[in-house]
């Protein structure tokens, strides 16, 4: 049984989601090949510079957000963790190791997301009770991942995607946001933005969609969700308004994914979000 947002949180909280999927250009699942964790403190670091264009960026525009943070970038960066907290922004949990929910045990992924949960609230000393997989990769088959969540006591999730797409995707869900009733307890869903294209329902909640698509088409979804009257969830990653980011090895089609559209997107989160207003999941929910 699911339960719309829509209904239950009132007309005047007309704002959507904006979120940040805080982690280094070189851990995103395509380089786990060549940038093992192993590796990962002796690349050049980008996150902090980053981030923090993407805090006066917001500032700009009065626009609170979710930052779906690493563990490990907070064990790092702990100044840049508290920069977000201070600045109003929700910090929620991106994992520890950005290790995709597909290759884990269940005991593997409770161990990750309560260290991830523990470094978290140590730094900025609030409570975190969001998670985004990474590679948004509870999908089906790991269901058990949303269990555990509930369990654990998070109040939402926001790794679905409600598309098909090789690699994530769950393409029978909701586009927006409801109430999943797990073994374990309700567990808020925020889904990712979709917009329909005839028959078909595109992927449109930023990230390389926003980089590489035209720019419509994530409007249009803003548009649409809120027609629905429910908000649209989107996202972005700090790496992807670095275009002078070190070039990994990789192939041409990662190239042309990761790559593509890195000088633009800057200009592009300063058109949607002076577009729309965005709040954080935390502050959506407290109005429900």
């Amino acid at each position: 049984m699911t339960e719309s947002i829509a209904a239950r949180t009132p007309a005047t909280t007309g704002s959507h989601l904006f979120s940040v999927d805080v982690e280094e250009y070189f851990q995103v699942s395509a380089f786990e090949a060549i940038a093992p964790t192993a590796r990962w403190a002796s690349l050049p670091s980008r996150v902090e510079h980053a981030t923090e264009q993407l805090l006066a960026l917001l500032d700009k525009h009065h626009a609170t957000a979710t930052f779906f943070t690493l563990g490990w970038i907070a064990e790092k960066f702990p100044r840049l963790v508290r920069q977000i907290a201070e600045s109003g922004h929700e910090v929620a949990s991106h994992s520890h190791l950005h290790r995709r929910i597909t290759t884990l045990t269940p005991v593997a992924f409770r161990d990750d997301v309560r260290q991830s949960r523990e470094v978290l609230e140590q730094v900025t000393g609030q409570r975190v009770i969001g998670f985004r997989a990474p590679s948004f990769s509870i999908v089906p088959g790991v269901e058990w991942a949303w269990d555990i969540l509930a369990e654990e006591a998070f109040v939402y999730d926001s790794s679905m995607f409600p598309i098909w797409r090789p690699g994530y995707g769950n393409p029978g869900a909701p586009r927006d946001p409801f109430v999943m009733q797990t073994a374990a307890g309700p567990l808020w869903q925020f889904p990712l933005a979709t917009v329909s294209v005839g028959s078909l329902r595109v992927p449109a909640a930023g990230g390389a969609y926003l980089r590489i698509l035209p720019y419509a088409l994530v409007h249009a979804a803003v548009t649409d969700a809120g027609r629905r009257g429910a908000p649209a969830m989107c996202y972005i990653h700090p790496w992807e308004i670095d275009p002078g980011q070190p070039r990994m090895d990789v192939g041409l089609l990662t190239r042309i994914r990761h790559y593509t559209g890195l000088g633009r997107v800057a200009s592009r989160l300063d058109r949607l979000l002076g577009a729309f207003r965005f709040t954080s999941v935390r502050e959506r929910l407290a109005s429900a």
